[in-house]
């Protein structure tokens, strides 16, 4: 049974534990649903909803986010809105113009690299959305670690002619990250070679990375996500995982925080999904976020609810 500071969370518990399954608009990260559970305690609702992928250590620190926020709640903000970034999934160049267009934010992050693709896809994709934001608008693009050092460099210096703010994860390891690093003039971001890394802290000691980009659940909660921050002695892009609107307040919370917040949140990526669990979801008005913390909607909760004993499963053995 799931326990938090030594307090049972039952089932039996009216409404503690409520697991949702919400289709994707678009495919991403190869997923075209969103599933998780909302957990409710004293302090709110936080959300565990760990990939497919991740093993139960990794889910513990999905799972510590949750109790936070059920439990613990969050730091006082530091302000009030949050700029973000739009973000464009491996589309094709007219689908990424329209929706770069119709997201209103000056800041738009691009999928590249995506499996099954042509790196000719890619460019022509970084194209539209240049064309789309124009020459004042800051274009970020996110390999998800899927190039080699020497892809990584070529495909970087053709990406730039359009002008890029930095590269999330080109490359998977941090080895890889910091050769490409000395060999490219664009920032490179880390991703995955914080959240998913045993110590956080070595992409800094690697001089692997530019920018860290932190997201909120896989570092284990707010406070957590803070002192990794910190530590790592970088400037921070706080990012989601897909969330609702409940986990994303997580997110929102992080960036609220932070005592410096040098460039746009990656917190605008509610339009992935087709609903939200919340009657006032997360949603950027001309580019920004209000810090807020919106709560689940019975109504709005009950068209993606699901009966599912295996992620109640899942968020028990990902007890500490």
């Amino acid at each position: 049974m799931p326990r938090c500071d030594g307090r049972a969370i039952t089932i039996v518990t009216v409404g503690a534990l409520r697991v949702f399954r919400i289709p994707m608009r678009t495919r991403f990260r190869g997923q075209s649903v969103r599933e998780g559970v909302l957990l409710r305690g004293p302090a709110g609702w936080g959300e565990f909803s760990p990939f497919p992928e991740y093993g139960p250590a990794e889910c513990a620190r999905w799972r510590a986010c949750a109790e936070e926020a059920a439990f613990t709640g969050w730091p006082a903000p530091l302000r009030d809105r949050i700029p973000v970034n739009a973000i464009v999934p491996a589309v094709g160049p007219e689908q990424a113009h329209a929706m770069a267009r119709r997201a209103g934010c000056e800041t738009v992050k691009v999928k590249v690299a995506e499996r099954g693709q042509a790196f000719a896809e890619d460019l022509a994709r970084v194209e539209a959305v240049r064309d789309a934001l124009g020459p004042d608008g800051r274009i970020r693009v996110d390999a998800n670690g899927a190039w080699d050092v020497e892809t990584a460099v070529a495909r970087i210096a053709e990406l730039d002619r359009f002008g890029l703010e930095y590269v999330e994860q080109p490359c998977a390891t941090l080895d890889e990250l910091a050769r490409v690093r000395k060999r490219v003039e664009v920032p490179i971001a880390a991703d995955e070679s914080i959240r998913r890394a045993e110590d956080p802290l070595k992409v800094m000691a690697a001089e692997a990375a530019d920018i860290a980009v932190v997201k909120v659940q896989p570092l284990g909660g707010v406070a957590a996500a803070l002192r990794v921050v910190e530590a790592c002695g970088l400037p921070a892009v706080v990012s989601s995982a897909v969330e609702t609107s409940v986990g994303l307040a997580a997110g929102v919370a992080l960036a609220a925080a932070l005592p410096e917040l040098p460039y746009a949140c990656g917190l605008g990526t509610l339009s992935l999904l087709e609903g939200d669990v919340v009657a006032d979801p997360l949603v950027p008005v001309g580019g920004t976020l209000t810090v807020r913390r919106p709560t689940v909607d019975e109504a709005a909760l009950a068209r993606y609810e699901v009966a599912s004993p295996a992620w109640v499963r899942r968020l028990e053995e990902a007890a500490p």
